[in-house]
């Protein structure tokens, strides 16, 4: 439910100032733990592509804050790492100090994590017993910190994946579950800061075919980036390395070839990378209907920066996923391309977010 300024209209003058401070406090503390989201959805994205994921084969939430503190140390997790299939197949003999070179980003991944965690907990404590967060946000908060701590068991649960036999990488299912969430928690994070920091107000009702358009492309951005988590997660992008076409036709053959049908949508390469490509343009043009029914609306003028943002961003984006493509999917773009993903979402729900009206009281 959005606060309504209607809600303190009869309070004393300094208890409604009160009331601002606390709600533009409460929302900076929820932005910024939105933007540590962001940065570990960037961590999560550059781990994968390095290969670095599989290098902890320990789930200590608690005493894997530290790193190696002697050479024995070292030795005993390089150990452990010489077990697995990745290892064994791909990086066999590259030493202790390849080794502390993935190390170190995947360290880094879970330490942020820990440190979201901690961001997240501390304030929530103190904000909650200094009565600074309004009793409707209470719930929600709570159930957002559960959701945190799930998933970082849904990230080791993803780790897991790759320790067995025939595996090099983890799941492309459990690593499309762990990028869901993240995104969900950081949806939900930004709508809760937005929705203090930005009251829902009185003001002039934008066109109905304006708010159907920026709810679908919500919902398109959303469906590509999961359909990018699948690209992802079967390395599809180091084939098709061309656009628009691929290998030579619009749609490629071997398509269908995967048994039973449903899972081309996941485990078949040419069908991931289609469809990836095909929901993309389709956001694409979901976006410019969306820029064409706002800008020239006569009641929408104040949401024209957030068009242009949105704009902008799926620019860049669409940019960046051909270059990523073509280029044969080097770290360095595929991160700034999931970077900008999250971007781009984040651009489609601060325009829904403006388009929000007073409930009835």
């Amino acid at each position: 439910m959005p606060f309504d300024v209607r809600d303190f209209a009869g309070a004393p003058p300094e208890e409604r100032a009160a009331s601002r401070r606390n709600r533009r406090l409460v929302a900076a503390w929820l932005l910024t733990v939105a933007g540590m989201i962001l940065v570990m959805i960037a961590l999560g994205g550059a781990t994968r592509l390095t290969g670095s994921g599989l290098s902890i084969m320990e789930w200590a939430p608690l005493s894997g804050t530290l790193p190696p503190m002697s050479e024995a140390e070292w030795h005993r997790l390089f150990a452990l790492y010489q077990q697995i299939p990745q290892y064994q197949l791909i990086n066999r003999g590259f030493g202790l100090d390849g080794f502390k070179h993935i190390f170190w980003l995947e360290w880094t991944h879970r330490l942020w994590g820990r440190l979201i965690g901690v961001v997240f907990l501390l304030p929530l404590a103190v904000f909650w017993a200094t009565g600074r967060i309004e009793r409707r946000l209470r719930p929600r908060l709570a159930l957002l910190f559960l959701l945190g701590g799930l998933q970082g068991a849904v990230g080791w649960f993803m780790v897991a994946s790759g320790f067995f036999a025939d595996s090099t990488a983890v799941s492309a299912y459990r690593l499309v579950v762990h990028l869901v969430l993240a995104l969900v928690l950081y949806a939900a994070i930004l709508w809760t800061g937005l929705g203090l920091l930005a009251p829902a107000r009185d003001a002039p009702i934008p066109p109905r075919g304006l708010r159907l358009a920026v709810r679908l492309t919500v919902a398109l951005v959303a469906l590509t980036i999961v359909a990018g988590g699948f690209v992802a997660g079967i390395h599809a992008g180091l084939s098709y390395n061309t656009f628009p076409l691929m290998d030579g036709k619009l749609i490629p053959d071997g398509y269908a070839d995967v048994h039973p049908l449903l899972r081309n949508l996941t485990e078949n390469i040419a069908t991931v990378q289609f469809d990836h490509r095909l929901l993309a343009t389709l956001t694409a043009v979901a976006i410019l209907l969306t820029l064409a029914a706002g800008l020239g609306a006569p009641n929408a003028a104040r949401l024209r920066p957030r068009l242009l943002a949105l704009g902008l961003t799926m620019a860049v984006q669409y940019a960046l996923g051909v270059a990523t493509l073509l280029a044969v999917v080097p770290a360095d773009l595929a991160t700034a391309h999931q970077i900008c993903a999250t971007l781009l979402l984040t651009a489609a729900l601060v325009l829904l977010h403006g388009l929000r009206q007073p409930r009835a009281r």
